[in-house]
């Protein structure tokens, strides 16, 4: 069994862990478009729930830290690995809902339940990527005999790297780029962090990148052209109420654009998708409640930096400029 402390510091390793490698994880950066911020989006959208964790007593629950972590990740995501990694975990805390403790069978219900959601939640859902990842690390753990959590955690990892190798197989721009998923790579770091709490080693802390650099994505190689919408839209709505249906929204969303992702809890939506028309997006979205938060980035010009050598230019700049 696990308690909702140790499920706590594990999420909480889980994004230190991803933080301090976000370079590598950026460097392998194809899919859906090659604009290599694949480990900062996914950083920051785990590392969202870390302030929330602190926060939390020692006798916390594993469902009231899975449902914190739940649901600042799903405001604080970034980009489509972000959402998805949100909607994993969203499903993971829906499966541990009232739960004090969870054994593996919990854990293996959790992987599952934030499978199903992250699927559903991907309006046109390729294999190849973080859901493959995911999906095998799954049914690999359901068809496991491992006696505790930690020892199934490490037949997810173990799944789960086997499945991320397989990544260039399924998917041939990753195999044009020489490359695996970066949003697979970045997922399986997150649970890496969290099995060393799990096993009871040290936390690893955030940090200077220090890993060595392994692979790195030939972005000369990929074609700007390839990109049919040019901007990567991230926005927040608060629900005009709790059970007003998406549906209309995402047969929308959909025609305008490609690569969307929808998450949601019962006070707000998250939406990420790829388009020509960010502004008729966020209108169309503001019929279903109240705008919160939106960010655009023009992927065409992220990837000629890339292409060339260039700081990709991002929202994150907009930050330090503020700050300055």
């Amino acid at each position: 069994m696990i308690t909702g402390k140790t499920l706590r510091d594990a999420i909480i390793s889980g994004a230190n862990n991803i933080a301090n490698q976000r370079t590598r994880v950026d460097e392998l950066n194809v899919f859906p478009v090659p604009d290599g911020d694949t480990g900062t989006n996914m950083g920051m959208t785990v590392g969202a729930a870390v302030r929330e964790l602190e926060a939390l007593d020692d006798s916390c629950t594993v469902g009231e830290a899975a449902k914190t972590a739940a649901s600042a990740m799903l405001r604080g995501a970034r980009g489509n690995s972000g959402v998805i990694t949100s909607l994993l975990f969203r499903g993971f805390s829906k499966a541990l809902e009232g739960k004090k403790e969870a054994d593996v069978a919990d854990i293996v219900a959790a992987l599952q339940k934030g499978v199903e959601g992250a699927y559903k939640a991907v309006m046109k859902p390729t294999e190849g990527t973080i859901l493959t990842v995911a999906r095998v690390a799954s049914e690999e753990a359901a068809a496991s005999d491992a006696a505790d959590v930690p020892a199934l955690w490490d037949v997810v990892l173990t799944a789960g790297q086997k499945a991320l190798e397989d990544t260039p197989n399924l998917l041939p721009v990753l195999k044009k780029a020489g490359v695996v998923d970066a949003g697979g790579k970045g997922y399986l770091l997150i649970l890496e962090g969290m099995l060393a709490e799990l096993r009871g080693e040290p936390m690893p802390q955030q940090d200077e990148e220090s890993a060595p650099e392994k692979e790195k994505a030939d972005f000369q190689a990929m074609n700007v052209e390839d990109i049919t919408f040019a901007f990567d839209t991230v926005f927040i709505v608060r629900k005009a109420m709790a059970d007003i249906s998406l549906e209309p929204l995402r047969t929308y969303l959909n025609s305008i654009g490609d690569s969307l992702v929808i998450g949601e809890d019962d006070e707000a939506f998250k939406v990420h998708v790829h388009t020509n028309i960010p502004g008729n997006a966020l209108n169309e979205a503001q019929k279903y409640g109240t705008l919160e938060l939106a960010k655009i980035e023009n992927m065409r010009t992220q990837a000629d930096d890339l292409a060339a050598g260039k700081h990709v230019q991002s929202t994150d700049d907009l930050d330090a400029v503020e700050a300055e």
